[in-house]
């Protein structure tokens, strides 16, 4: 079942723009290491920034919450399984509410896609709960990602 859904677009000559203001000002108070260490080998790195940013923000709104009651920006990571799937690393706040919002019984899934089309990034969230004892919960997931499917 769904129990989230968060989409958010964000134009990159903004991003470009802080980039050049603030630097590592700005990208270490909103980016995991990961997601800065990623994002500083692209070539086009505002791009890279832009799309983990409307990830972030897409994830705190089907997290029902924004960028606030207890949520922190590096608490939501960009991370990318195996297959080169995106998906999210939440710690603090940010696990503390999916973890709220997850009925008993059932484990969180949270699916990301990440796109860009100069000068737009955009990003979709979709968080879905799954019965801890169905097994496509988790097993299709590590099929998926073993396969690279």
């Amino acid at each position: 079942m769904i129990i989230g859904i968060g989409s958010d677009l964000v134009d990159i000559r903004r991003i470009e723009k802080t980039l050049a203001r603030f630097g590592d000002r700005f990208t270490q108070r909103v980016f995991t290491e990961t997601e800065r260490r990623r994002s500083d080998r692209r070539a086009e790195r505002a791009a890279s920034y832009a799309k983990r940013f409307a990830a972030k923000e897409a994830c705190s709104k089907a997290l029902g919450t924004g960028i606030r009651m207890g949520i922190a920006w590096r608490e939501m990571g960009v991370v990318n399984q195996p297959s080169g799937r995106p998906t999210f690393e939440l710690a603090g706040g940010a696990a503390e509410r999916l973890a709220a919002m997850t009925p008993d019984g059932f484990v969180a899934r949270i699916d990301l896609t990440i796109t860009d089309d100069y000068p737009l990034a955009q990003a979709f969230v979709v968080i879905s709960a799954w019965p801890k004892d169905w097994p496509t919960a988790r097993q299709a997931d590590r099929q998926r990602d073993d396969t690279g499917d």
